[in-house]
């Protein structure tokens, strides 16, 4: 072929449809009208010579050759964006986008206030953050959607060689209780004192959940033999919960600071026990990584760390190297932190 069969607003078009569902939704999300993305369609078949979707059903279903070309696709777009950002470097720092990743405990509680610092040195950055699964996160730093992560949860085993995968911080979990409960007058509960507490956890297949269950398990700590009178889906709902005299938790101590300094909770220490997990960093050490992450790495990042952590294991000398993206879409994204 002397020329591309497509364009990149057909491969922009083709990825909503795929997105969307169907041809009006995604005509919708583009801002532009149905008969425009239809005719983009057509014309794209046309020029490919194959069908990119089944219009048998209801939803928009793409074929084997539309999988294909989406596959491909979302590569090339998300090297265009990598290079248009390579080019907004060029300004200094005076434009430009920062886009971090977080699963859902660091998302919510810690990055809010780290991009608030970075936002007062550096007013003119864009910053996104993207909080989802653990998983989702990941990979999304593979694919070089995402410039850098901070996760709590476990490393898909697949993306272990390909991303640095740095220990950045500890995360302790507080048990909470009501403050009306007779352990907050305590100053230490011991361990076996958990095992007469009413307990209010997130739902038993959350991987937060299992996450906190494994960390317990470490500490000695018998999680089966807690009494859980409630399930929940939320941090949030917990705390309120806990707030309520409906029972006790465990949660990220980065999530109740605000409720420990309005006295509305207690956090009730264990003797001889402090539960922690460690937070990671990830960064995909072959994509570009732009000056606004440089600059967040470099000035804002020491200083929410554990001790001991060197700003030089980021590696920030690293070369960028273009390599083709993972395929995101055959992975299943469950919740998790």
């Amino acid at each position: 072929m002397s020329d591309l069969p497509f364009t990149l607003d057909q491969l922009r078009i083709l990825k909503a449809i795929a997105a969307e569902g169907s041809f009006k939704r995604a005509a919708d999300s583009l801002y532009v009208s149905q008969p425009a993305v239809s005719l983009q369609v057509q014309n794209l078949e046309r020029q490919l010579d194959v069908p990119l979707f089944d219009r048998g059903g209801r939803r928009a279903q793409l074929t084997e050759a539309g999988h294909l070309l989406l596959s491909y696709g979302e590569k090339i777009l998300s090297l265009c964006q990598e290079t248009c950002r390579a080019i907004e470097d060029l300004q200094n720092l005076q434009g430009g986008t920062l886009i971090i990743g977080a699963s859902q405990t660091t998302g919510t509680y810690l990055l809010p206030r780290m991009i608030g610092m970075f936002r007062q040195k550096y007013p003119d950055v864009a910053v996104q953050l993207h909080v989802h699964s653990t998983r989702r996160t990941t990979w999304s730093v593979a694919n070089g959607q995402v410039d850098l992560a901070i996760i709590g949860g476990e490393i898909p085993g697949e993306l272990a060689e390909s991303l640095d995968i740095i220990p950045y911080a500890e995360d302790e979990l507080s048990l909470i209780i009501p403050v009306v409960h007779p352990f907050a007058k305590l100053e230490t509960i011991q361990r076996e004192d958990l095992y007469k507490l009413e307990f209010i956890a997130l739902d038993s297949q959350s991987t937060i959940r299992k996450v906190i269950d494994q960390v317990l398990s470490r500490c000695d700590i018998d999680t089966r033999r807690f009494k859980i009178e409630m399930e929940l889906n939320s941090i949030e709902a917990i705390k309120n919960a806990v707030q309520s005299g409906l029972g006790a938790a465990f949660v990220s101590t980065s999530a109740i600071a605000k409720e420990l300094q309005m006295g509305v909770l207690h956090s009730a220490p264990i003797e001889g026990v402090i539960v922690k997990r460690m937070l990671n960093l990830v960064f995909n050490p072959n994509r570009y990584r732009s000056k606004a992450a440089e600059a967040f790495s470099r000035e804002i990042l020491p200083q929410f760390t554990a001790p001991g952590w060197n700003l030089e294991m980021l590696k920030t000398s690293r070369k960028p190297v273009m390599v083709s993206t993972v395929d995101v879409g055959a992975h299943n994204f469950d919740d998790d932190d």
